[in-house]
């Protein structure tokens, strides 16, 4: 039922709802004028993140026992220590291939993680020689979904949402979810627009908190609207142009054994040399923000390994669709004058 509101009487919106209880409103005061597009992957269960899309699988196929990569941040950590499932680290190789011998029980899954989005080619190996598999597509947003494995997303690493998170099962199991509005959790990201990032970082922490400790929740409206105005066409175009141009101008340095011909609007672009902790130290004194993949993980890493090489090394360069070939160029050339001196 729809309801006309003649804006010239003097009724509030609040004295129409309480009146009416209409479905829907047509008059009143203006929300934010967002284009209406559609979500790319509008058929995964929508939930508040990543995090507890992974919660959501590990209930609905009643895992006991989960091996992980041990290169992983710890906040997928949260929901296997909140549910009492048991995690078995492994160790991954230079190509972030799996090194493990794995049991077979009905209750037990293999966790892998598609690493700064560029490795499509071990989720696809993972997915053919094993079952009960999830993957970890956080960081590989364009990455569409392999048949019968769980797979899940992020929409907080690619766009600008206070939450919001994917997921694709084909388990038979469903949980009822209840949404968490997000539009209060929001400050963080028009703080940003109207003072900058850094006026911005505590209330985006703030919000990173409450993601921790919230629980599982359907994806608010805010958020799935915020999701359906985007041109995700463009954001993957951008980020390969981005990607591809960094590989073009400092690829001949990177360390990483990774094929890179094929991207798919990755998250980063991921470079490793073996001076990499002080490039990163003169990337942020040059203002260029980049990720660390994870400082965490060095106390379950032996310092012979790969990982620890990459913990300690890998610089995440920053490709996203805000930027294009004058940022990039900036970045290649700080890069490029640091290994010459």
């Amino acid at each position: 039922m729809v309801f006309l509101i003649m804006m010239d009487q003097h009724i509030s919106i609040e004295q129409v709802i309480v009146m009416t209880k209409p479905s829907k409103i047509i008059g009143g005061f203006f929300s934010l004028e967002l284009p209406n597009k559609s979500e790319y992957h509008q058929h995964a269960v929508h939930l508040n993140s990543a995090r507890y899309a992974l919660e959501y699988v590990l209930r609905v196929r009643h895992y006991n026992k989960i091996y992980l990569p041990a290169y992983l941040c710890d906040s997928v950590l949260q929901p296997i220590k909140r549910l009492g499932v048991t995690p078995i680290f492994y160790p991954i190789d230079a190509r972030f291939a799996p090194v493990l011998d794995r049991d077979s029980q009905p209750d037990t899954c293999l966790y892998y993680v598609n690493y700064f989005g560029v490795n499509g080619r071990n989720v696809h190996d993972v997915c053919r020689t094993n079952d009960r598999v999830i993957i970890d597509n956080t960081q590989a947003f364009f990455e569409r979904p392999i048949a019968h494995a769980d797979t899940l997303y992020s929409a907080r690493k690619f766009f600008g949402v206070p939450d919001g998170g994917y997921l694709y099962t084909d388990a038979k199991e469903r949980i009822a979810l209840e949404r968490d509005p997000s539009y209060y959790r929001c400050d963080a990201l028009l703080k940003q627009m109207d003072m900058g990032s850094a006026s911005a970082e505590a209330l985006f922490q703030q919000n990173e908190h409450y993601l921790d400790s919230c629980g599982m929740h359907a994806m608010a409206r805010t958020t799935q609207r915020i999701l359906t105005s985007i041109d995700y066409a463009r954001v993957r175009a951008v980020r390969n142009a981005n990607f591809r141009f960094l590989h073009e101008h400092i690829g001949k340095y990177n360390q990483l054994q990774t094929d890179f011909r094929d991207v798919n609007g990755p998250l980063c672009y991921p470079f490793l040399i073996d001076r990499g902790s002080q490039l990163k130290q003169v990337l942020i004194e040059q203002g260029i923000y980049t990720d660390d993949f994870w400082e965490e993980t060095a106390s379950r890493i032996p310092a012979d390994r790969f990982e620890h090489h990459l913990v300690e090394n890998l610089a995440a360069l920053p490709i996203d669709q805000r930027y294009g070939q004058a940022e990039m160029q900036v970045i290649a050339q700080v890069v490029q004058n640091f290994i010459r001196r």
